[in-house]
């Protein structure tokens, strides 16, 4: 895909995964904001570090994850990506799924749900963080969504590591 291409869907940077090839857990949100697409990485604003705050309260290192979106660009205003954008870009976040091969795959919102499944993979459909951040009801289930990840896969920090 051309960057020239990519641009004239939103007009935005594009902001990439991040994370290890082997990573055993991927998490998905929908698009990068105006921060992420700032420092190129995917959640590192507001929602990025609720979303520290809930691994490092739950003792799992980001590190070892490797986290994109199912959109690689802001979109204006932030707004929900629309199909179009979703339908341009899922072929991406496939072959990125294809090429870590998570056992793990951590949908996070509306538009993450849109992911394809794959065989072999457990998925958990959860609040996007923005949510969690907002609602305690959400909050509540993401968080106990989060132990799931700990149950699949190796992802904590071991003794003396810190995030």
């Amino acid at each position: 895909m051309s960057e020239e291409r990519s641009q004239e869907i939103t007009g935005s940077e594009i902001v990439l995964g991040e994370g290890p090839d082997d990573a055993e857990v991927m998490l998905i949100g929908q698009n990068p904001g105006r921060e992420e697409a700032r420092q190129k990485k995917p959640f590192v604003g507001r929602s990025g570090r609720y979303l520290n705050s809930v691994l490092t309260k739950h003792n799992i290192d980001r590190k070892k994850l490797y986290i994109t979106s199912v959109v690689k660009q802001t979109t204006p205003r932030n707004r929900k990506p629309t199909q179009q954008e979703i339908n341009y870009w899922m072929s991406y976040l496939i072959s990125e799924i294809r090429r870590i091969k998570p056992k793990v795959v951590f949908l996070m919102g509306e538009v993450a749900w849109k992911t394809p499944r794959f065989e072999n993979i457990y998925y958990v459909e959860t609040y996007h963080p923005a949510a969690a951040m907002r609602f305690p009801k959400a909050r509540q289930r993401f968080e106990m969504d989060i132990q799931k990840i700990k149950a699949q896969a190796k992802v904590t920090v071991t003794e003396g590591n810190g995030l």
